[in-house]
C-alpha cells in the first residue's frame, strides 16, 4: 500500500510494483492527472482526514510505503495506525539529512545525520528518529537524493522560473563557480531497487539511499535545460553565502544540500536489492522534466515575478561588482 502513489517519485514505483507482481493499493485524494497503472487499486482519502486514515489500519499489509510524510505529525499517526498491522513500513526520507562536508563528498549510509540549515531536512531527521523508536513497526528507511520526473532540477528550488528566464533571454544564477557535482536520478531508475526492498528481510531496520552513481556540474545541468528549450544559457555565478544574504530562504537548499559536490556510494542498496542501472546521459535524464515543463508552459501558469525581480537585482549587482 502506497501512501501517495501519484507523485514525482511514487508513480513510477507503483508501476514497477505492479509489473513485479505485487497487489498494489494507493491511498490518495485522486486529484493528480496521471492515471494509475492497470492493476493498481485506489483507496480514496486524505491524510488530513483522521477517520479515513485510521481505517487503513483495520487490515494487515505486507508493505506500507509512506511517500507523503514531511513532518512528524503524520509519522506519529502512522505509528498508531500501522504498528502490528504491517510486516514492513517503508519511509521516504531524504539524502539531505546527511551532515555534508567538503572533505567527504562520497556519501555512505553510515555518515553522520544532521542538517543545521534546512527545516525540511530537520523534520525528516525527527521523523526517522520517531520511526526507529516505535515498537512493533518493522521499518526500512529510504533516502532519495534529487530524483527527477516532473519538476526541473534547480539550485534554489525556483522551479519553472529558471526556464522562463532562459526563454526570455535573461541570465540565470548558479551558486558557486558551477563546477560542483550534483547527482540526478530519474524516478523510473529509482523505482526498481526501491521495489526490490519490498518484503526483503535484509532491508528491515536499515537505511538506504538510492541514486545514480554519477554526478553532473550545475553549469552542465542548466546548459542542458537551455539547449532543450532551444536557447543559449547565460549563467551568472554568485557565491552561496552572498545569495543567502539576498534571500535567507535559500540557506536550506544551498548550505543544507546543493553547494557542495555530492556523490553517492550505492554499494549497500545494490547488495540488498540487486544491481541496477541509472541513466548517465544528461539529455536523457532531463527529457521527462523538459516534457512536463513544456506542458506547463502551454497551460500558461502563473509567473513568479518576485523571484524574477530579485534575480535581475542580483545579476545587476554582480555586473556592477565585476566592473
Amino acid at each position: 500500500m502506497f501512501v501517495g502513489g501519484t507523485g514525482q517519485i511514487s508513480l513510477p514505483c507503483v508501476r514497477c510494483a505492479v509489473e513485479a507482481g505485487h497487489r498494489v493499493f494507493v491511498f490518495n485524494r485522486g486529484q493528480r492527472g496521471e492515471p494509475l497503472p492497470e492493476g493498481a487499486e485506489r483507496i480514496l482519502g486524505d491524510t488530513n482526514d483522521a477517520e479515513a486514515y485510521a481505517r487503513l489500519g483495520q487490515q494487515d499489509w505486507d508493505v506500507v510505503a509512506q511517500f507523503l510524510a514531511r513532518t512528524t505529525d503524520l509519522l506519529e499517526r502512522d505509528i498508531q495506525t500501522f504498528s502490528g498491522r504491517t510486516r514492513q513500513y517503508v519511509f521516504i526520507s531524504s539524502a539531505s539529512v546527511y551532515r555534508k562536508t567538503p572533505f567527504q563528498y562520497l556519501v555512505t549510509e553510515d555518515m553522520t545525520v544532521g542538517n543545521p540549515y534546512w527545516p525540511y531536512s530537520q523534520a525528516k531527521i525527527a521523523s526517522e528518529k520517531m520511526m526507529k523508536g516505535a515498537a512493533d513497526l518493522p521499518w526500512t528507511n529510504v533516502r532519495p537524493s534529487h530524483t527527477v520526473r516532473i519538476g526541473l532540477p534547480t539550485m534554489m528550488n525556483e522551479g519553472d522560473s529558471v526556464a522562463l528566464r532562459m526563454l526570455a533571454g535573461k541570465p540565470v544564477i548558479v551558486a558557486g563557480d558551477g563546477t560542483s557535482l550534483w547527482t540526478l536520478t530519474r524516478s523510473e531508475d529509482f523505482a526498481k531497487p526501491f521495489v526490490g526492498l519490498f518484503g526483503n528481510p535484509a532491508a528491515i531496520g536499515e537505511d538506504f539511499h538510492i541514486t545514480s552513481d554519477v554526478g553532473f556540474t550545475w553549469d552542465a545541468i542548466y546548459s542542458t535545460i537551455g539547449r532543450a528549450l532551444g536557447v543559449e544559457t547565460e549563467i551568472v555565478h554568485v557565491p552561496s553565502d552572498v545569495l543567502v544574504r539576498y534571500n535567507s530562504d535559500w540557506k536550506g537548499p544551498l548550505f543544507g544540500d546543493k553547494t557542495l559536490t555530492t556523490l553517492f556510494d550505492n554499494t549497500k542498496i545494490k547488495r540488498v536489492a540487486g544491481d541496477f542501472y541509472c541513466e548517465t546521459d544528461l539529455d536523457v535524464v532531463l527529457a521527462e522534466p523538459i516534457r512536463f515543463l513544456k506542458q506547463r508552459l502551454g497551460a500558461k501558469g502563473a509567473v513568479d515575478t518576485q523571484f524574477d525581480v530579485l534575480t535581475d537585482r542580483i545579476v545587476a549587482d554582480m555586473a556592477m561588482l565585476a566592473t
